[in-house]
Protein backbone atom coordinates (compact mmCIF):
# COMPACT_ATOMS: atom_id res chain seq x y z
CA UNK A 1 0.00 0.00 0.00
CA UNK A 2 1.68 3.66 -0.65
CA UNK A 3 2.36 5.24 1.85
CA UNK A 4 -0.25 8.40 1.60
CA UNK A 5 -2.66 5.42 1.29
CA UNK A 6 -1.59 3.87 4.68
CA UNK A 7 -1.62 7.27 6.29
CA UNK A 8 -5.03 8.48 5.15
CA UNK A 9 -6.43 4.45 7.17
CA UNK A 10 -4.32 4.52 9.94
CA UNK A 11 -6.38 8.35 10.56
CA UNK A 12 -10.01 7.23 9.48
CA UNK A 13 -8.96 4.17 11.78
CA UNK A 14 -8.03 6.61 14.50
CA UNK A 15 -11.46 9.11 13.94
CA UNK A 16 -13.66 6.07 13.60
CA UNK A 17 -12.44 4.58 17.36
CA UNK A 18 -12.99 8.18 18.71
CA UNK A 19 -16.58 8.16 17.11
CA UNK A 20 -17.17 4.75 18.46
CA UNK A 21 -16.16 6.42 22.04
CA UNK A 22 -18.19 9.06 21.38
CA UNK A 23 -21.11 7.10 21.45
CA UNK A 24 -20.38 4.64 24.26
CA UNK A 25 -19.92 7.95 26.27
CA UNK A 26 -23.28 9.10 25.38
CA UNK A 27 -24.36 5.91 26.58
CA UNK A 28 -22.61 5.77 29.37
CA UNK A 29 -24.00 9.27 30.90
CA UNK A 30 -27.60 8.86 29.46
CA UNK A 31 -27.53 11.08 26.78
CA UNK A 32 -28.10 8.02 24.47
CA UNK A 33 -30.31 4.83 25.33
CA UNK A 34 -28.56 1.67 24.18
CA UNK A 35 -31.48 0.82 22.61
CA UNK A 36 -31.10 3.77 20.28
CA UNK A 37 -28.04 2.91 19.57
CA UNK A 38 -28.72 -1.16 18.57
CA UNK A 39 -32.03 0.87 16.41
CA UNK A 40 -29.35 2.50 14.32
CA UNK A 41 -26.84 -0.02 13.59
CA UNK A 42 -29.34 -2.54 12.77
CA UNK A 43 -31.22 0.30 9.84
CA UNK A 44 -27.39 1.49 8.76
CA UNK A 45 -24.80 -1.24 8.60
CA UNK A 46 -22.12 1.75 7.68
CA UNK A 47 -23.09 3.90 10.64
CA UNK A 48 -20.72 4.12 14.02
CA UNK A 49 -22.68 2.34 15.69
CA UNK A 50 -22.94 -0.73 13.76
CA UNK A 51 -18.68 -1.18 14.15
CA UNK A 52 -19.67 -1.16 17.55
CA UNK A 53 -18.86 -4.35 19.28
CA UNK A 54 -21.47 -5.53 21.44
CA UNK A 55 -19.20 -5.75 24.30
CA UNK A 56 -18.64 -2.21 24.31
CA UNK A 57 -22.31 -1.09 23.63
CA UNK A 58 -23.46 -3.24 26.81
CA UNK A 59 -20.54 -2.48 29.03
CA UNK A 60 -21.47 1.54 28.55
CA UNK A 61 -24.75 0.80 30.74
CA UNK A 62 -24.64 1.33 34.38
CA UNK A 63 -24.20 -1.86 37.10
CA UNK A 64 -22.85 -3.59 34.05
CA UNK A 65 -19.33 -4.72 34.23
CA UNK A 66 -17.16 -7.54 32.46
CA UNK A 67 -18.85 -10.52 34.40
CA UNK A 68 -22.32 -9.39 33.72
CA UNK A 69 -21.98 -8.73 30.26
CA UNK A 70 -20.26 -11.96 29.56
CA UNK A 71 -23.50 -13.48 31.12
CA UNK A 72 -25.69 -11.53 29.32
CA UNK A 73 -23.92 -12.49 25.96
CA UNK A 74 -24.58 -16.17 27.09
CA UNK A 75 -27.71 -15.64 27.31
CA UNK A 76 -28.54 -13.71 24.27
CA UNK A 77 -25.98 -16.47 22.55
CA UNK A 78 -24.27 -13.90 21.12
CA UNK A 79 -19.93 -14.25 20.34
CA UNK A 80 -17.78 -11.62 22.47
CA UNK A 81 -16.28 -10.82 18.96
CA UNK A 82 -19.29 -9.81 17.23
CA UNK A 83 -20.35 -6.16 16.20
CA UNK A 84 -23.68 -4.87 16.43
CA UNK A 85 -23.99 -4.39 12.78
CA UNK A 86 -23.14 -7.71 12.25
CA UNK A 87 -25.42 -9.46 14.07
CA UNK A 88 -28.28 -11.71 12.38
CA UNK A 89 -31.75 -11.45 12.20
CA UNK A 90 -32.54 -13.51 15.48
CA UNK A 91 -29.82 -11.90 17.48
CA UNK A 92 -30.96 -8.28 16.66
CA UNK A 93 -34.45 -9.58 18.02
CA UNK A 94 -32.77 -10.88 21.04
CA UNK A 95 -30.87 -7.48 21.53
CA UNK A 96 -33.33 -5.17 21.13
CA UNK A 97 -36.00 -7.35 23.27
CA UNK A 98 -33.23 -7.26 26.34
CA UNK A 99 -32.66 -3.81 25.45
CA UNK A 100 -36.63 -3.09 25.51
CA UNK A 101 -37.21 -4.92 29.03
CA UNK A 102 -34.09 -3.21 30.65
CA UNK A 103 -35.27 0.28 29.56
CA UNK A 104 -38.87 -0.76 31.29
CA UNK A 105 -37.18 -2.11 34.80
CA UNK A 106 -35.32 1.44 34.87
CA UNK A 107 -37.94 3.46 34.03
CA UNK A 108 -41.07 2.06 35.36
CA UNK A 109 -43.54 4.66 37.44
CA UNK A 110 -44.14 4.14 40.71
CA UNK A 111 -41.75 2.95 43.16
CA UNK A 112 -39.87 -0.07 42.26
CA UNK A 113 -37.15 -1.73 44.61
CA UNK A 114 -33.88 0.32 45.19
CA UNK A 115 -30.32 -0.95 43.61
CA UNK A 116 -27.71 -2.74 46.20
CA UNK A 117 -24.41 -2.00 44.99
CA UNK A 118 -21.55 -2.99 46.98
CA UNK A 119 -18.10 -0.94 47.44
CA UNK A 120 -15.19 -3.32 48.52
CA UNK A 121 -11.40 -3.10 47.79
CA UNK A 122 -7.98 -4.04 49.22
CA UNK A 123 -7.11 -2.27 52.51
CA UNK A 124 -5.50 1.48 51.86
CA UNK A 125 -7.62 1.76 48.35
CA UNK A 126 -9.54 4.94 49.90
CA UNK A 127 -13.09 3.27 50.51
CA UNK A 128 -13.30 5.40 53.40
CA UNK A 129 -12.47 8.38 51.06
CA UNK A 130 -14.65 7.68 48.29
CA UNK A 131 -17.73 6.88 50.91
CA UNK A 132 -16.98 10.24 52.77
CA UNK A 133 -16.81 12.13 49.87
CA UNK A 134 -20.24 10.98 48.97
CA UNK A 135 -21.98 11.30 52.48
CA UNK A 136 -20.73 14.68 52.19
CA UNK A 137 -21.85 15.55 49.04
CA UNK A 138 -25.00 12.96 47.96
CA UNK A 139 -26.92 13.38 50.46
CA UNK A 140 -29.97 11.09 48.68
CA UNK A 141 -27.65 8.40 48.67
CA UNK A 142 -27.83 6.11 51.58
CA UNK A 143 -25.02 4.68 53.09
CA UNK A 144 -25.45 1.38 55.20
CA UNK A 145 -23.91 1.41 58.86
CA UNK A 146 -22.13 -1.73 59.76
CA UNK A 147 -21.93 -3.59 62.71
CA UNK A 148 -18.63 -4.63 64.92
CA UNK A 149 -16.73 -6.12 67.63
CA UNK A 150 -13.94 -3.77 67.20
CA UNK A 151 -13.42 -0.52 70.11
CA UNK A 152 -14.27 2.89 68.09
CA UNK A 153 -11.30 4.67 66.78
CA UNK A 154 -10.90 8.86 67.83
CA UNK A 155 -14.13 10.54 66.75
CA UNK A 156 -16.12 7.47 65.72
CA UNK A 157 -19.70 7.68 67.08
CA UNK A 158 -21.96 4.69 67.68
CA UNK A 159 -25.09 4.42 64.87
CA UNK A 160 -22.81 6.95 62.69
CA UNK A 161 -20.08 5.57 61.95
CA UNK A 162 -20.83 1.92 63.48
CA UNK A 163 -23.28 -0.06 65.76
CA UNK A 164 -20.10 -1.02 68.16
CA UNK A 165 -21.02 -3.94 69.79
CA UNK A 166 -19.65 -6.67 71.95
CA UNK A 167 -19.08 -10.53 70.73
CA UNK A 168 -22.50 -11.83 72.59
CA UNK A 169 -24.34 -8.98 70.83
CA UNK A 170 -22.68 -10.12 67.57
CA UNK A 171 -23.43 -13.17 68.04
CA UNK A 172 -26.95 -12.87 69.01
CA UNK A 173 -26.76 -11.07 65.74
CA UNK A 174 -25.57 -14.08 63.46
CA UNK A 175 -28.24 -16.45 65.26
CA UNK A 176 -31.47 -14.11 64.34
CA UNK A 177 -30.58 -13.60 60.81
CA UNK A 178 -30.10 -9.90 61.55
CA UNK A 179 -26.88 -9.75 59.53
CA UNK A 180 -26.49 -9.65 55.39
CA UNK A 181 -23.09 -10.75 55.55
CA UNK A 182 -20.37 -10.51 58.21
CA UNK A 183 -17.21 -11.44 58.08
CA UNK A 184 -13.80 -11.41 60.10
CA UNK A 185 -11.76 -8.64 59.03
CA UNK A 186 -7.66 -8.58 59.21
CA UNK A 187 -7.67 -11.54 61.58
CA UNK A 188 -8.93 -9.52 64.54
CA UNK A 189 -12.65 -8.03 64.59
CA UNK A 190 -15.72 -8.75 63.22
CA UNK A 191 -18.33 -6.39 60.68
CA UNK A 192 -21.51 -7.31 59.49
CA UNK A 193 -24.43 -5.59 58.04
CA UNK A 194 -27.69 -5.42 59.59
CA UNK A 195 -30.02 -6.76 57.30
CA UNK A 196 -33.83 -4.69 58.56
CA UNK A 197 -32.66 -1.42 57.37
CA UNK A 198 -31.36 -2.67 53.90
CA UNK A 199 -33.86 -4.85 53.39
CA UNK A 200 -36.23 -1.67 53.93
CA UNK A 201 -34.55 0.87 52.25
CA UNK A 202 -34.77 -1.39 49.00
CA UNK A 203 -38.00 -2.10 49.42
CA UNK A 204 -39.54 1.22 49.90
CA UNK A 205 -37.14 2.07 46.08
CA UNK A 206 -34.05 3.70 47.95
CA UNK A 207 -30.89 2.66 46.93
CA UNK A 208 -28.14 1.83 49.25
CA UNK A 209 -24.51 1.36 49.46
CA UNK A 210 -22.57 -0.63 50.90
CA UNK A 211 -18.95 -0.22 51.65
CA UNK A 212 -17.36 -3.55 53.20
CA UNK A 213 -14.70 -5.98 52.78
CA UNK A 214 -13.96 -9.19 50.06
CA UNK A 215 -15.50 -11.62 52.26
CA UNK A 216 -18.48 -9.84 52.98
CA UNK A 217 -18.92 -8.68 49.19
CA UNK A 218 -18.84 -12.16 47.82
CA UNK A 219 -21.75 -13.11 50.62
CA UNK A 220 -23.54 -10.33 49.49
CA UNK A 221 -23.64 -12.09 46.12
CA UNK A 222 -24.68 -15.24 47.26
CA UNK A 223 -27.67 -13.82 49.13
CA UNK A 224 -28.61 -10.75 46.98
CA UNK A 225 -27.46 -12.02 43.03
CA UNK A 226 -28.85 -8.38 41.33
CA UNK A 227 -26.43 -6.73 43.68
CA UNK A 228 -23.36 -4.42 41.85
CA UNK A 229 -20.16 -5.11 43.07
CA UNK A 230 -17.48 -2.36 42.54
CA UNK A 231 -13.90 -2.96 43.58
CA UNK A 232 -11.86 -0.03 44.39
CA UNK A 233 -8.32 -0.32 42.83
CA UNK A 234 -5.14 2.03 43.78
CA UNK A 235 -3.71 3.74 40.82
CA UNK A 236 -0.32 1.64 41.87
CA UNK A 237 0.83 -0.83 44.39
CA UNK A 238 3.74 1.44 45.27
CA UNK A 239 0.79 4.43 46.16
CA UNK A 240 -1.61 1.45 48.04
CA UNK A 241 1.85 0.94 50.23
CA UNK A 242 2.28 5.10 50.54
CA UNK A 243 -1.26 5.36 51.80
CA UNK A 244 -1.11 2.63 54.17
CA UNK A 245 1.95 3.50 55.79
CA UNK A 246 0.88 7.37 55.70
CA UNK A 247 -1.76 7.20 57.12
CA UNK A 248 -0.07 6.24 60.43
CA UNK A 249 -2.93 4.10 62.40
CA UNK A 250 -1.05 0.55 62.45
CA UNK A 251 2.10 -0.37 63.84
CA UNK A 252 4.69 -1.71 61.43
CA UNK A 253 3.51 -5.70 62.37
CA UNK A 254 -0.27 -4.53 61.51
CA UNK A 255 1.52 -2.75 58.44
CA UNK A 256 2.70 -5.90 57.01
CA UNK A 257 -0.52 -8.24 57.75
CA UNK A 258 -2.29 -5.89 55.79
CA UNK A 259 -0.41 -5.31 53.30
CA UNK A 260 -0.27 -9.17 52.45
CA UNK A 261 -3.98 -9.20 52.59
CA UNK A 262 -4.19 -6.28 50.19
CA UNK A 263 -1.94 -8.57 47.37
CA UNK A 264 -4.60 -11.37 47.83
CA UNK A 265 -7.94 -8.94 47.84
CA UNK A 266 -6.30 -7.63 44.60
CA UNK A 267 -6.10 -10.83 43.17
CA UNK A 268 -9.79 -11.18 43.20
CA UNK A 269 -10.67 -8.23 41.54
CA UNK A 270 -12.09 -9.86 38.08
CA UNK A 271 -15.41 -11.63 40.70
CA UNK A 272 -16.65 -8.02 40.62
CA UNK A 273 -18.93 -6.29 37.89
CA UNK A 274 -17.41 -2.76 38.11
CA UNK A 275 -13.27 -1.68 38.47
CA UNK A 276 -12.78 1.73 39.21
CA UNK A 277 -9.38 3.41 40.08
CA UNK A 278 -9.29 5.31 43.16
CA UNK A 279 -7.09 8.42 41.46
CA UNK A 280 -9.42 11.43 42.28
CA UNK A 281 -11.77 11.35 44.99
CA UNK A 282 -13.90 13.20 43.46
CA UNK A 283 -14.44 11.18 39.92
CA UNK A 284 -13.95 7.89 41.66
CA UNK A 285 -17.13 8.75 43.95
CA UNK A 286 -19.47 10.14 41.14
CA UNK A 287 -18.85 6.74 39.23
CA UNK A 288 -20.11 4.87 42.55
CA UNK A 289 -23.19 7.44 42.71
CA UNK A 290 -23.74 6.82 38.38
CA UNK A 291 -24.19 3.45 39.53
CA UNK A 292 -26.66 3.74 42.38
CA UNK A 293 -29.01 5.72 39.77
CA UNK A 294 -33.07 4.66 40.43
CA UNK A 295 -35.83 6.11 38.81
CA UNK A 296 -36.61 9.94 39.17
CA UNK A 297 -39.64 9.04 41.06
CA UNK A 298 -37.93 6.63 43.79
CA UNK A 299 -38.56 7.07 47.51
CA UNK A 300 -35.10 9.14 48.75
CA UNK A 301 -34.02 9.14 52.53
CA UNK A 302 -33.62 11.74 54.78
CA UNK A 303 -30.50 10.53 56.95
CA UNK A 304 -27.19 8.70 55.84
CA UNK A 305 -24.07 7.49 57.50
CA UNK A 306 -21.38 5.72 56.60
CA UNK A 307 -18.93 3.42 57.81
CA UNK A 308 -14.79 2.38 56.71
CA UNK A 309 -13.54 -0.84 57.56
Amino acid sequence: MPEVDRVAASRAAVDARRRRAAVKEAVRVGQRSARDVADTAFSDSSSVEAGLRVTELLGALRGLGPKRVSGVLETLKISPVKRVGGLGRAQKVSLHDWLMAREGREGRPGRGRGRLVVLAGPTAVGKGTVSSFIRENHPDVLLSVSATTRPPRPGERDGEHYYFVDDDAFDAMIAHGELLEWAVVHNASRYGTPRPPVEKALNSGTSVLLEIDLQGARRVRATMPDAVLVFLLPPSWEELVRRLVGRGTEGHEEQARRLDTARVELAAQDEFDVLIVNDDVRRAAQEVVDLLTVPSDAARPSGRAGSVR
